[in-house]
């Protein structure tokens, strides 16, 4: 039987990496983790599991594109490789799924799972997190990090870019789709996450994270990520200018409260349609809606970089 490889990405995860370690030990034939400067035990618990342990130099500026690929890189001879955050445990049977369904389809180049969250009630940016992971099984454009790659299409397509500090997992499946490979989502439980976001400062910076991400994929690979980056322009930039123009005019600034109010009962209908109570529908719209302005201004920062020729440094929310 072919094995399975597993490579851990973590920085001070604490109590999730030592669950996340105890579901994949005993599952994977090798387990390789890599540390992004943790000033944790982070590092001695992934010894004390039993699991190779990779500590990136710090003096490069970190990624989870450039701690993936360096785990890959510890394995010996790799032939599939599944890739976990340290903030996931891994569902028991996924690992034989995955690999079953990658055998049986010679055209596939990864396959994922479904992906929830442990405390999803726990907070509001716990269940839309959780909304977010839930995605219809079959073929997809993409996926998250949590993913099982053949080791073969991984080298050949170069692995992932460390350049990239937010939707890395994105660009990397648009190369091996432009590379003729197809990527499927399987119905089986993959991973448990613990989000643990509590904070709206914590939820703020992450969606300026993913608009980071929105705009350096989308450059490196146009068209992708053009429909949400017209609706970041519009709903964070067009209607804000035009509650300011408001100041002198004001039925400008009614319009722009009409359509932004249009926006989230469309938004908060739609996700009700989708299985969310009409509470959750309400909450998440309104976040969905505001997360446009911060999603700006990760774009704005992605493109200010690229013209000054800036490092792409992460952008941390935990």
């Amino acid at each position: 039987m072919i094995p399975v490889d597993v490579v851990l990405i973590g920085r001070n995860e604490g109590a999730r990496l030592v669950a996340a370690l105890g579901s994949v030990m005993g599952q994977a034939r090798q387990v390789v983790y890599v540390d992004s400067g943790s000033t944790d035990t982070s590092v001695a618990e992934a010894r004390k599991a039993g699991a190779k342990v990779v500590e990136l130099d710090m003096s490069i500026p970190f990624t989870a594109a450039r701690a993936r690929n360096e785990g890959f890189d510890a394995l010996a001879d790799p032939q599939l490789v599944q890739f976990i955050d340290g903030d996931c445990t891994l569902v028991d049977g996924f690992l034989d799924a995955a690999r079953a369904h990658l055998l049986a389809h010679d055209h596939l180049g990864m396959v994922t799972g479904w992906r929830s969250e442990i405390h999803r009630d726990a907070s509001v940016y716990n269940q839309l997190a959780d909304f977010e992971w839930r995605r219809p099984a079959g073929e997809i454009q993409a996926c998250g990090g949590d993913m099982m790659v053949r080791a073969e299409v991984f080298r050949t397509v170069g692995g992932f870019d460390p350049k990239v500090i937010a939707a890395e997992d994105d660009e990397f499946c648009v190369r091996l789709r432009k590379a003729g490979w197809r990527l499927d989502r399987i119905p089986n439980e993959m991973t448990r996450h613990d989000m643990d976001m509590h904070r709206f400062g914590a939820w703020w910076k992450r969606a300026v994270r993913g608009g980071h991400g929105y705009a350096q994929v989308g450059h490196m690979h146009p068209p992708y990520f053009r429909t949400e980056q017209r609706r970041i322009l519009v709903y964070g930039l067009g209607l804000p200018l035009l509650l300011l123009a408001g100041l002198f005019w004001w039925p400008l600034a009614g319009m722009a409260l009409l359509l932004y109010a249009l926006n989230y009962i469309r938004t908060a209908r739609g996700l009700k349609r989708m299985g969310l109570s009409a509470r959750e529908s309400r909450r998440h719209s309104a976040l969905i809606t505001l997360s446009k302005i911060p999603n700006l201004i990760g774009m704005a920062t992605y493109h200010l970089r690229r013209l000054r020729h800036d490092q792409m440094k992460i952008i941390e929310y935990k």
